[in-house]
């Protein structure tokens, strides 16, 4: 997705959604965002779907795929703590929704 950060059509209850996503991109274990199955968390905005990221009444969900060998804990941490700042109040709820695929048998994995 292509969008600049602090557009009013982003904005969606006191929460700019362009700065969400590049809030959990920028966290170093998420491979990116994802809206999962078929229904799964989307902001729809003029001309455009922001996939993986809800704004609800009283939390902000982020779905996002996560990097192989790093802990659930580490990954859902690292994701609220970038995004608690920009969710206007509301709790931040993480959805691991998918995994990278593991590297070849031999490849070392960081897991730190």
């Amino acid at each position: 997705m292509t969008a600049t950060i602090g557009r009013r059509d982003a904005v969606i209850d006191g929460v700019d959604v362009d700065a969400v996503v590049a809030a959990v991109h920028a966290c170093p274990d998420v491979v990116g965002l994802t809206a999962g199955w078929p229904g799964g968390r989307t902001t729809y905005l003029p001309g455009r779907q922001v996939e993986g990221v809800a704004v609800d009444a009283d939390a902000v969900v982020v779905q996002v795929r996560g990097r192989w060998g790093v802990t659930a804990e580490k990954l859902a941490g690292e994701v609220r703590a970038a995004v608690a700042p920009l969710a206007a109040g509301r709790r931040v709820d993480v959805v691991i929704a998918d995994l990278e695929e593991p590297p070849p048998a031999g490849t070392a994995v960081r897991t730190a």
